[in-house]
């Protein structure tokens, strides 16, 4: 008999509780009860007109506690938070809702979040008088890069009676753009001045000829040349200071992201598309406080972006617009229209650094054919990330005085492998590019060395 009255129920948002779910076993235990009564006489009649007082009483208390249920039309909400998060970073979000009837009721709250958002806590318990707001404050984590529309906010509502729950939406429109954790430069920026850049994996380059453009002050070491030292600023701090002098040519950097299938793996927390682009943007901080211009391709089965070589240390800014929004996606890179479209909009030589990953031969070969290609009129740089599962295989097979079966196995496979990709950097190397396999968690640190090698070389 209440079925109908669920159907109704539903269009407007509202379902049956726990409860009122427990209190409909009452009249179906005792119609079972009626079933196993073998008397025909007065038991059975007495059975069943109780079955229905209790449908009838039921239906009635349900349906009186329906009509009092406070409906979605008196509520309102807002939400209160920042535009721009960073990936992985925590940020407060105010949330406020307005009961505009004169109703209590007890409410329950969950923001409309996707899986790549963490909120804590994430639902919130408390009774809203009549004509009254309540707001909540949670901390709010964007695991993942790229831009989020919060659509609105979940509010459910219970009957008087607690036999009915409203699930409710609350229209409260929100963009919320996550960009990469850049604590990364400020770290760079405060190791540079006190010149401790080896804390970061970065080594100290020797330079081939002379650069005579000043770049700062620092304090002498054992590796300089004496005749660097300033003497007048020396005497004034009482502590040997030397100039730094930096190349005077400005020279162009451009980045070819590859956001196809073999980058959609992952390395600790974050994809091995995260940790391209957090050594891209740390990179590119790098090269422009050296005058250099930075550019960005990204790419897969089309042409995703493309970001201009320019120099200034703002140029960061539009560079960190192009990337934080790119995803990896499970299609086959197109290496060909990448390069085409390179070869039409850079004429002008440049260190050329292509960021992708070697799984198979036909994946080499396009990488090995469009690289080279690039030989002469530009600097071509490959780079390959390596998984660490297949190290870790051999690894494994070398500690065991006894490995099993499976041991071997895989670790003859590992090394097959592995023994590939070395060709695959031989072969780039000997057609006169560069290339490197390395770790993923050794991309910012090893990729910012070679450019410095590369810079002190004079190879541009």
């Amino acid at each position: 008999m209440s079925f109908p009255l669920w159907l109704l129920a539903r269009k407007s948002g509202v379902f049956p509780s726990k409860r009122m779910m427990c209190l409909f076993l009452i009249p179906v235990l005792i119609s079972f009860f009626l079933i196993t009564v073998n008397d025909g006489g007065g038991l059975r009649r007495i059975l069943l007109f109780s079955i229905l007082l209790i449908d009838m009483a039921f239906l009635a208390i349900s349906f009186v506690d329906l009509m009092m249920i406070v409906p979605p039309s008196v509520f309102s909400g807002t939400r209160t938070v920042q535009r721009i998060a960073s990936q992985g970073k925590r940020q407060k979000v105010e949330i406020e809702i307005i009961n505009h009837s004169s109703k209590s009721c007890v409410v329950a709250l969950r923001d409309d979040l996707p899986e790549s958002f963490v909120a804590e806590p994430n639902r919130f318990d408390a009774s809203i008088s009549g004509r009254s707001r309540l707001q909540f404050i949670y901390e709010l984590t964007g695991q993942r890069r790229g831009r989020v529309v919060l659509e609105c906010i979940h509010l459910m509502v219970g009957s008087p009676l607690k036999l009915w729950q409203g699930f409710y939406r609350l229209p409260s429109e929100s963009i919320v753009d996550v960009y990469p954790d850049m604590k990364q430069i400020a770290e760079y920026d405060l190791l540079a001045r006190t010149n401790r850049l080896n804390l970061m994996g970065l080594r100290r380059t020797r330079k081939i000829g002379q650069d005579n453009e000043f770049e700062r002050l620092r304090d002498y070491t054992q590796d300089d040349n004496y005749k660097h030292i300033d003497w007048r600023t020396t005497a004034r701090r009482n502590k040997l200071t030397v100039r730094d002098f930096q190349a005077n040519q400005s020279q162009r950097i451009l980045f070819m992201v590859d956001c196809g299938r073999m980058m959609t793996g992952t390395a600790g927390e974050i994809s091995l598309l995260d940790h391209s682009l957090n050594a891209m943007l740390m990179l590119s901080y790098i090269a422009l406080r050296q005058g250099d211009s930075v550019g960005m391709l990204s790419f897969s089965d089309r042409i995703h972006n493309f970001t201009p070589a320019k120099n200034g240390v703002k140029h960061i800014n539009r560079l960190l617009n192009a990337s934080y929004d790119q995803q990896a996606r499970y299609v086959e890179s197109r290496y060909d229209d990448a390069f085409l479209y390179l070869r039409s909009h850079c004429s002008k030589r440049s260190l050329v650094i292509l960021v992708t990953n070697v799984i198979d031969e036909i994946n080499s070969h396009q990488i090995n054919q469009y690289l080279t290609s690039l030989t002469g009129r530009h600097l071509p740089l490959g780079v390959f990330l390596r998984d660490q599962a297949m190290f870790s295989a051999v690894d494994e097979y070398e500690s065991h005085n006894d490995p099993s079966k499976k041991q071997i196995y895989e670790a003859a496979a590992a090394v097959d492998v592995l023994n590939w990709r070395r060709q695959v950097v031989r072969d780039l190397r000997h057609q006169g590019a560069l290339a490197m396999d390395l770790f993923p968690e050794d991309l910012t640190s090893e990729l910012i060395n070679q450019y410095l090698q590369i810079k002190a070389r004079h190879l541009l």
